[in-house]
Parts: structure tokens; C-alpha cells; sequence
């Protein structure tokens, strides 16, 4: 019975936020109410709030939701802060997105690129990650390294994940992004580890 009240609390999740992003794609951000979107959802107004607290966090799903803090937190003994979060993105880079995904994420991308608000709030969210991050750090190497070091990794996955995204904009498939995304979270590694004396060299 569990089982089943999961499969459709995440089926009703779902159909809000396809008809949030529908809305979204279509007239805007700004100019879609959350009536409409629950209207359109046919769900309750209260039932919506269950699920997401805002309007803005339907349409940031996703964003800021990666955990680099919690990663290197939960490293293990003998893996370096770079070690941990290289075999992270390294797994996730090795995820396929289907067609549909894509679509819903380049969808997304282009309804928070064309908000100010959603922009200036998706980046609050990244800087609040870079802090996470940093505080983590600054338990084995201080805080003012730890500062320099959380920004120079947030710095790198942001790139990242802006080069995937307009791969995909650019009309790559989901795997021939994924094979370049792949690519990319080495050399970004490489040159966090090394320094740009290591991509000279090369």
C-alpha cells in the first residue's frame, strides 16, 4: 500500500510539473499564476503547495539540487575532497538522458533564462551551495583556503554544466552530450588537481 500512495504522489508531482512548464513555455514565467497552474494540473491550489512551496521552485527544479558539500562530507577515509566529487560527476556523466528530458530541460533552461527573477533566484541557490561547500572545507584547511577552493569547484561545475546545456540548445544528442560532458569532467578535475601548469604540459 505504501508502495502504491508513492507511485502516485510522484505521478501527481509529475503532472504539476509538466503543466507548470507547459504554461511556463508558452506565456512565461511572470505571466502564469499558480491557480492556473493547478487549474491546468487538476489539482487542489493546497495540494500544488504540498508539493512545492512556490512558484519558483516549480520552475527550479533540479537547480542547486546537487550536493558537493554533502559529497565531500561523505567521502570516504582515503579520498581526497577532488577525488570524491571527480567519481561523482564522473557517474553522472555516464547517465543517459532520453529525448523527452531533454526536451523538458532545454525547456527549462530557456524559462529561466528569460526571467530575470528565476536567474537572479537560480543563482542565489548556487552561491548558497558554494557556502555549503566552503564551510565543509574549511574543517580540515581553514577558512580562507577553504573560501578560494570552494569557489574554483563551484566555478568549474557551473561551467560544466552551462557547456552541457548548450550542447544540448545546439542540438546534440543526449549521448553525444553525455560523451563530451564526460570529457569535460576530467579535464575540469585535471586542472582543479594540477593547475594550468598540467594543461600546458600537455
Amino acid at each position: 500500500m505504501a508502495g502504491l500512495r508513492e507511485r502516485k504522489k510522484e505521478q501527481t508531482r509529475q503532472r504539476i510539473t509538466a503543466a507548470a512548464l507547459k504554461l511556463f513555455t508558452e506565456r512565461g514565467f511572470d505571466a502564469v499564476t499558480v491557480n492556473e497552474i493547478a487549474e491546468a494540473a487538476e489539482v487542489a491550489k493546497a495540494t500544488l503547495f504540498a508539493y512545492f512551496p512556490t512558484k519558483e521552485s516549480l520552475a527550479l527544479q533540479g537547480v542547486g539540487e546537487d550536493d558537493p558539500a554533502g559529497i565531500v562530507a561523505r567521502r570516504q577515509p582515503d579520498h581526497s575532497p577532488l577525488e570524491a566529487l571527480r567519481a561523482h560527476y564522473r557517474a553522472l556523466a555516464k547517465g543517459q538522458l532520453t529525448v523527452a528530458d531533454r526536451d523538458a530541460l532545454i525547456a527549462q533552461m530557456r524559462v529561466i533564462f528569460d526571467s530575470l527573477a528565476l536567474s537572479g533566484a537560480a543563482n542565489s541557490l548556487l552561491y548558497q551551495q558554494r557556502q555549503a561547500l566552503a564551510r565543509v572545507l574549511a574543517e580540515e584547511h581553514g577558512e580562507m583556503p577553504a573560501a578560494l577552493m570552494a569557489a574554483q569547484i563551484a566555478a568549474s561545475l557551473l561551467t560544466l554544466q552551462e557547456s552541457y546545456f548548450h550542447r544540448l540548445l545546439g542540438g546534440a544528442s543526449p549521448e553525444e552530450a553525455s560523451r563530451a560532458l564526460a570529457r569535460d569532467v576530467e579535464l575540469a578535475f585535471d586542472l582543479l588537481e594540477h593547475g594550468l601548469h598540467h594543461e600546458k604540459g600537455q
